[in-house]
């Protein structure tokens, strides 16, 4: 099952690709909502092979997943690997920049089942796909939003 979104930020390109590879703020992110989180690599600097494992709850039962970053390109583009026991994927983020202040930021997932179980709540959600993409487009616009608060407020971060 394939979504993608697409968000316009107030912010130079640059400034959105570094944001959004400050990996140690994702992390703190998470663990800010329940979530446990811990890498899986030990590179020294960020880069493709990154990985994270994660533990959450949805549904009032215990996931796993993990995470691994594929590719990232400076030009705006990164690429990561899904797993868990129940479903694959791959999220793709591109950024485009529109102008020198604005740039468009799209993300791509594409989520496969590998259980029964995991196969019937896909089907559930391509029955709600209008739901699911209105709470995801929610979503990103917060994420932008946190960008371009970000930008205008450097010394904060």
């Amino acid at each position: 099952m394939k979504f993608t979104t697409r968000q316009d930020v107030e912010a130079p390109l640059q400034a959105v690709y570094d944001w959004l590879t400050d990996y140690e703020q994702f992390e703190r992110m998470v663990m800010r909502r329940g979530a446990e989180i811990e890498r899986t690599d030990r590179l020294s600097a960020p880069g493709p092979g990154m990985g994270w494992r994660l533990r959450f709850a949805y549904r009032g039962k215990p996931r796993k997943l993990l995470v691994r970053l594929i590719g990232a390109d400076p030009s705006g583009a990164m690429q990561f690997e899904l797993d868990s026991p129940s479903v694959a994927g791959e999220a793709r983020i591109e950024l485009l920049a529109l102008s020198p202040r604005r740039t468009r930021l799209t993300i791509q997932s594409e989520l496969r089942p590998k259980t029964l179980p995991a196969r019937l709540f896909f089907q559930s959600l391509r029955l709600a796909k209008g739901r699911v993409q209105k709470k995801l487009d929610q979503s990103s616009g917060k994420l932008a939003g946190l960008i371009e608060q970000q930008h205008r407020a450097p010394a904060s971060r």
